[in-house]
């Protein structure tokens, strides 16, 4: 449900948690598999012109010459050598940004298209002046893109060309009105889609002009669905699959309901959430429900309805579902998004919904183990040692992702079960399974309670993230204070990773559980990037 995340799944056709760029404003970029082409790039040695205008925010490397012809401002399929020379192209428009609903209040003042009453607020937005006037101006502003596409749409007209090109007119992620963008609802993940079929290749596709399919796509799907569409060659690597051209039926594509979704880093925030959508029910999997979807990101608090919204559960004014955004997540949560679309009765304990959530559930954790989940180690562990392949390292690890899975999957089960089992892990010599281990607890209090003893030891771990997992626990389950391990943590810190993610913690701890902060203590080694995010924040909350 964000940017760049999802755009390096769109470009490539491999899934990112797999490939190792499911990090908003990377660390450090992944590496392709060898001899691999992101498939623009298989385009352009098939003869294609291929144009970008012009966003390039990958979460990989690879040479930008060698995706595209021409990338910028002016790129344009214009410019080709020949007019009987096949095209790609592809463009962004900027104007419905999240940053474009960044104003300031005095913007208020000026009148929108679409008028603030006539809005339909979702149920966890509280009903103000401010949030009206935003979705308001989110509508205008999504005008204006149409009015955009539309001169596209012209200039393929002009040229003669509307009548031989494949349109595809899609979002980059869900919407940018709070709890959109950034979060793996489905107002996060569920892109709008339209495609335009061209008269003269009406044969490649098997449906009516007009119709609204009810199958699933996802961004993996698009590039093979491209190069099968092209009659170009797909590599077999590719997690998605095509859903036009020969041999796609309507019929077929119809019956596809199932679609994975994945939530990370967005900037300084660290979350770890996976989805399953699966026809009408939405699956999802919060590894650190402790945190808050209302956690602070400096960029999404720039935002005046973000600003007010937490102002307002501060001071005891929003109702039952307006504040879940602020409160703690469950491990899992199960929505039937035909009754529920806007994603807030939680059915995951319904004994009316069980057989459903166990089903989900096994099929989210083969799916997540079965293309390598590298998020089941923290992102400094990942550039330091899976980068440079991350393809071979989640294929090489597959039997300790698995296992580290199953040690976080214990966050589901009974209280007795839990603690017998992550005991055991606690004491093991792999420093991975003690941290699932004491983030399992971290979600399971119950059973972090009896523990209490394995979890003080574990805060004094050799490995600095398995204390800072269990410092965590100590403030989750009420054993303690965590501050000074989250101090320590963050100051031998020798990675910019390790040390956002102690103070990822210090925040949540700080706005989420009252915890006060001492200033002399945040002295962290790396000071700049992500991390001077966070202690900007930090000196700006500790001044007040």
């Amino acid at each position: 449900p964000v940017c760049s995340v999802a755009r390096s799944p769109l470009a490539t056709g491999l899934y990112a948690p797999r490939g190792g760029f499911q990090y908003h404003r990377k660390a450090k970029p992944a590496n392709l598999p060898k001899e691999f082409l992101p498939w623009s790039a298989a385009l352009k040695e098939a003869g294609y012109y291929t144009t970008n205008r012009r966003k390039t925010d990958y979460n990989f490397v690879f040479p930008i010459q060698r995706l595209w012809h021409a990338s910028s401002n002016r790129a344009s399929w214009r410019n080709r050598p020949t007019q009987s020379t096949p095209f790609f192209h592809m463009q962004s428009f900027g104007q419905s940004h999240e940053s474009s609903l960044h104003f300031r209040r005095a913007q208020m003042a000026t009148p929108t298209h679409v008028k603030p009453e006539d809005v339909t607020l979702a149920p966890y937005h509280p009903d103000t002046p401010t949030f009206r006037y935003t979705h308001a101006r989110y509508f205008d502003r999504m005008s204006v893109i149409d009015k955009q596409v539309g001169q596209v749409i012209n200039q393929l007209r002009q040229d003669k060309l509307l009548e031989d090109t494949f349109v595809f007119y899609f979002g980059d992620h869900g919407g940018v009105l709070p709890r959109s963008k950034g979060y793996a609802y489905d107002t996060g993940l569920h892109v709008p889609l339209v495609i335009r079929v061209p008269r003269n290749f009406r044969h490649l596709v098997d449906h009516n002009p007009g119709a609204r399919l009810a199958g699933f796509v996802s961004f993996v799907d698009f590039g093979p669905t491209v190069l099968h569409l092209a009659g170009v060659d797909r590599d077999r690597r590719l997690d998605g699959r095509p859903f036009l051209g020969p041999d796609v039926s309507a019929s077929e594509l119809a019956s596809r309901d199932i679609a994975f979704g994945h939530a990370d880093r967005f900037d300084e925030k660290y979350d770890h959430v996976r989805t399953l959508r699966k026809g009408r029910f939405s699956y999802i999997r919060n590894y650190q429900g402790y945190y808050p979807d209302g956690l602070h990101n400096n960029y999404r608090y720039r935002m005046l309805a973000f600003a007010e919204w937490r102002e307002l559960h501060r001071q005891g004014k929003l109702n039952e579902i307006q504040q879940q955004f602020f409160q703690p997540r469950p491990a899992e949560q199960l929505f039937d998004l035909d009754e529920d679309p806007h994603q807030v009765h939680n059915l995951a304990a319904d004994k009316a919904h069980r057989t459903t959530l166990l089903e989900m559930r096994t099929r989210l954790t083969a799916f997540v183990t079965a293309i390598n989940d590298l998020s089941l180690y923290p992102e400094s562990h990942q550039v330091a040692e899976a980068l440079s392949d991350p393809i071979a390292f989640g294929e090489s690890h597959h039997d300790e992702i698995v296992r580290l899975h199953e040690i976080a999957d214990l966050a589901l089960a009974p209280r007795q079960v839990a603690s017998e089992q992550l005991s055991k892990h606690m004491s093991s010599s792999n420093p991975w399974q003690r941290y699932w281990a004491c983030q399992a607890l971290a979600m399971h209090p119950a059973a972090a309670r009896t523990l209490k003893p394995q979890i003080q030891k574990a805060t004094r771990d050799s490995h600095l993230l398995v204390r800072l997992r269990a410092a965590e626990c100590l403030v989750t389950a009420g054993l303690g204070d965590p501050r000074p391990t989250l101090y320590d943590v963050l100051n031998e810190s020798r990675s910019e990773s390790a040390a956002l993610l102690a103070l990822n913690s210090l925040v949540f701890i700080r706005d989420h559980r009252r915890l006060a902060l001492d200033a002399t203590q945040l002295r962290p080694r790396i000071t700049d990037g992500q991390v001077a995010r966070r202690l900007d924040y930090l000196a700006g909350q500790l001044k007040r």
